[in-house]
């Protein structure tokens, strides 16, 4: 099943609405936080308790994902069950595709510890009307760009450090 137009607000309500345990990172993350940038997928971490990996097999089920692989748009089948993701290690990413947009999901995003250590500094913000999510702070997913060193994340570096600045200013 190939993705359809980016709808971040249909996954993030999916997720919310199965009780998933979960830290958005990433460009949807800065955005959140008033970055100009554009991304066109979610980016989450979520807490690797057993029960929580299978409110996210839910969730990604409902939302018919996918692995996401160069050459299959449709993207491809994979056991998408609790078990499967606990048997994952911790750097792992599984990208995806799904009715609603592209989702990746990782454990450990570089420079970080995970889920406790991302929910720490956490914000709760308002992503749609009826849907509180927690997002990495903003200082967290600079830390984690800086480690992972690609382009993108250098590029996005200093627009990010400048937002941070501003809104350290204000507080």
């Amino acid at each position: 099943m190939a993705s359809r137009d980016f709808d971040p607000e249909r996954m993030l309500s999916v997720l919310a609405a199965e009780g998933v345990q979960f830290v958005l990172v990433g460009g949807m993350a800065a955005i959140l936080h008033g970055d100009v940038g554009v991304t066109v997928d979610l980016d989450v971490v979520p807490e690797r308790a057993a029960a929580n990996l299978d409110r996210l097999a839910r969730a990604l089920r409902t939302l018919g994902a996918r692995i996401r692989t160069e050459g299959e748009p449709e993207g491809l089948a994979f056991d998408c069950s609790a078990p499967f993701f606990g048997n994952l290690s911790p750097d792992s990413i599984v990208n995806m595709t799904t009715e609603a947009g592209d989702l990746d999901v990782m454990f450990c995003p570089s420079g970080t510890q995970g889920f406790r250590d991302l929910r720490r500094d956490a914000v709760e913000i308002q992503a749609a009307e009826q849907l509180h999510i927690l997002v990495a702070s903003l200082a967290d997913i600079i830390r984690s760009k800086e480690a992972a060193g690609r382009e993108k994340d250098r590029l996005a570096l200093p627009r990010l450090r400048r937002l941070l600045d501003r809104l350290g200013d204000r507080g």
